[in-house]
């Protein structure tokens, strides 16, 4: 086997990324279908639970502040636990973890599925996001070491999965709760779990000695870090509930704990040996750009395109079936760009992509604010196709910006990056749905947080000049 360096093209910045074994897989295509089936499941996963809210609370006898939680606690078990499946991958292999990831994730979907009560169904949510937290990171670790010198182009068109699974997510949803049961949108994963580890067991090579890495688990570390994401969501939740309660004694409490915890965390990483994020990862050259348009480009504008049917409907008074459509021209616009930014990336490089997503991002952004020239539907729907566009062109320019840097540690850095995005959606979406609540016309106070949102991405823009460019494969 041979140990390779990415080349660096004359006139372009060396990366350093120390020896990374890269081994042709037999049946690469394969492979990348395995893992893309994966990929596609979790991410139908976030967004599907939605559409059963009402059915839950009705066949559960549930609150709906119990049944919110089905989504609440998925995104809580994802974010605590997103680090340490990336350190896991390295340390015990990708292809283990990501067999576990499934396993985990089929078994907790047949538990949901089978339910007799909501608690209980909060609690093997959060299950089931131990099993999804692990996808992404030993996904894109099984990518890098055995994808050859495409492995670059093969990361890059991870972007094109998540948006068909927002987008069909919801429909598959409604179709599944209206001609079956909410029961059925959690047992459907169970064929696609058992078909996954069949699939995985013939098409992903085993894990090699030479492929991990050595050191121990920082388990301390990661109880600082859980603690850390724990207060800040359980903070935004209080937040966005009611924000007349920031002079609560709790969340001056909560806050005051997650402040304590931070410190203690970048303290820790400072002084050991195999910290679960290395400081570099955080503010070290190339990195700390790359996770600012990471937060910036993906997770406010994430934030900001969610709450776009919202925004229908309460400025605009739209219907309920339309504004739900209004997101569909956001994620077909970004799976169709996103494989042609793929094809051009060795040419344009990755500043000049993220440049000029993120300045589409801003503008659709900025345009949703604007009082619409034409019909209000088409024109949110015109503004979304441009955020669509924009993250089409963005999003395989930053992941691969940041996978480049130190390729054989590539599970850290994609959960990482899921771990920013995350850290940038809810704190914009707390904020967002905060302002909103406070406002006499919430339909004009979320307008005007559009352009808050769309400022700070211009103001973002001048980071991507300090993002290390590496023309070429990595």
């Amino acid at each position: 086997m041979a140990l390779t360096h990415a080349p660096v093209p004359t006139g372009q910045v060396p990366v350093s990324t120390g020896l990374t074994e890269v081994r042709r897989a037999p049946h690469p295509y394969l492979m990348f279908a395995t893992i893309a089936l994966a990929l596609l499941m979790s991410s139908l996963d976030s967004t599907i639970v939605a559409t059963a809210l009402d059915a839950l609370e009705h066949d559960l006898h549930a609150p709906i502040t119990w049944a919110g939680w089905t989504i609440t606690a998925y995104s809580l078990g994802l974010m605590l636990v997103l680090m340490l499946s990336g350190r896991l991958s390295e340390h015990f292999g990708r292809r283990r973890v990501f067999l576990a990831s499934v396993i985990i994730f089929t078994g907790a979907s047949l538990a949901c599925g089978m339910v007799g009560n909501i608690y209980l169904l909060v609690v093997l949510r959060f299950v089931q996001a131990l099993g999804g937290a692990g996808f992404t990171p030993s996904a894109t670790g099984i990518i890098v070491d055995h994808f050859g010198p495409g492995r670059d182009k093969a990361v890059g068109l991870f972007g094109t999965i998540f948006p068909i699974g927002g987008m069909a997510g919801p429909v598959l949803g409604g179709l599944i709760v209206n001609f079956w049961s909410w029961r059925g949108i959690f047992l459907v994963n169970v064929p696609i779990g058992i078909v996954l580890i069949v699939l995985c067991l013939r098409f992903v090579p085993r894990d090699t000695a030479a492929a991990r890495r050595p050191g121990g688990i920082d388990v301390a570390g990661s109880a600082l870090l859980g603690a850390t994401v724990l207060g800040f969501m359980l903070a935004l939740s209080i937040l966005g509930g009611d924000p007349h309660s920031v002079a609560s004694p709790l969340f001056t409490g909560i806050l005051v704990g997650t402040a304590a915890a931070l410190v203690l965390f970048l303290r820790h990483i400072h002084r050991t040996a195999h910290p679960i994020v290395p400081p570099r990862f955080l503010t070290g050259r190339g990195f700390g750009a790359v996770n600012i348009t990471n937060i910036v480009f993906n997770g406010i504008t994430n934030a900001a395109v969610t709450l776009i049917p919202l925004y229908a409907i309460t400025r605009f008074h739209t219907s309920a079936f339309q504004s739900g459509t209004l997101l569909t021209a956001e994620a077909a616009a970004a799976i169709v760009i996103s494989p042609i930014a793929v094809s051009v990336l060795r040419h344009t490089g990755y500043r000049p992509p993220i440049y000029v997503g993120g300045i589409l991002m801003a503008a659709g952004t900025a345009g949703l604010a604007l009082t619409p020239p034409i019909s209000p539907y088409l024109w949110l729907a015109l503004c979304g196709l441009a955020i669509g566009v924009g993250a089409g062109i963005a999003s395989p320019a930053s992941r691969n910006a940041g996978l480049q840097l130190e390729p054989g540690r590539s599970s850290s850095l994609a959960a990482l990056r899921t771990l920013g995005s995350q850290v940038g959606l809810i704190g914009a979406v707390s904020a967002l749905t905060a302002t909103i609540s406070l406002a006499h016309d919430p339909g004009l106070a979320q307008a005007h947080a559009y352009l808050v949102c769309a400022a700070i991405m211009l103001l973002a823009l001048p980071v991507v000049s300090r993002i290390v460019e590496h023309r070429g494969a990595w």
